[in-house]
């Protein structure tokens, strides 16, 4: 498989089936058939659609990349990584949720939530790494340059995550712009940190920790916030960088 049809298959079947999936979903809302997670259909439609960047993120990667299902299992939950790499990720988290210091608030009612919260994060949210930053991305900047490929990825992700959001039924709570400059952000800041690592478990974990401290997060300062979203970019910039360079030293010698 080359990679121009890499690419074609893992964005076909991944937004094609959730695209399906939606329009299943819309027509059984139109016989008025509840569908969201207070239902087993909903959840089963919620399942299929939200597997979908992570099951052809797998086929893509064992057909063109020649990586087996095992090891990606074994590369997703593989937590033994250099202490580095979660310093890292806590030094992103960090800068982007800074502005909770002014004004804003964790609000955590008991103690377990915000642990409930993150497993329910890897297994609704993490597992989306396996198509986008283990995949997708790396086979796209086999073409284009990190920035590039950090903003097509960001393209059909937002795409990807209209219709989940329209098949879990929380579309019309989603305010778009916001929801759109954050998962810019998070494009850059999980590209970065895979780029860096190469480790898909640091991205999950990451992913994971966002949508949970986005979930108990109230208030903040909006100014502080959109200074460390630029902040955040130029470090990824900044990182991707240093690995090209990196790299490029590597095959010289």
């Amino acid at each position: 498989m080359d990679r121009k049809n890499a690419i074609r298959l893992y964005l076909t079947g991944t937004i094609g089936q959730i695209m399906v999936i939606a329009a299943i979903v819309c027509l059984l809302r139109r016989m008025r058939i509840v569908i969201d997670y207070t239902t087993g259909t909903g959840m089963i439609a919620i399942g299929i659609g939200g597997i979908s960047s992570a099951m052809w993120g797998s086929i893509v990667t064992t057909r063109y990349r020649k990586i087996s299902f095992k090891k990606i299992v074994i590369d997703f939950i593989n937590i033994k990584q250099p202490v580095f790499s979660y310093l890292l990720v806590f030094m992103f988290l960090g800068i982007e949720f800074c502005y909770m210091l002014m004004g804003g608030t964790f609000q955590v009612s008991y103690w377990y939530i915000p642990v409930v919260l993150f497993v329910k994060a890897i297994l609704f949210g993490g597992i989306e790494e396996v198509g986008w930053r283990y995949t997708f991305q790396p086979i796209v900047e086999e073409q284009h340059n990190y920035v590039v490929s950090t903003c097509m990825t960001f393209v059909f992700w937002g795409i990807w995550h209209i219709f989940y959001f329209y098949i879990e039924g929380s579309i019309q709570f989603v305010r778009v712009g916001s929801f759109l400059l954050g998962l810019l952000i998070n494009c850059f800041i999980l590209s970065a940190l895979y780029k860096k690592t190469k480790s898909l478990w640091i991205c999950v974990m990451t992913h994971a920790l966002i949508n949970t401290l986005s979930q108990i997060s109230v208030g903040g300062n909006l100014i502080i916030s959109l200074i460390c979203k630029v902040i955040i970019i130029c470090i990824a910039v900044f990182i991707s960088r240093g690995v090209c360079i990196d790299n490029e030293k590597r095959e010289g010698n």
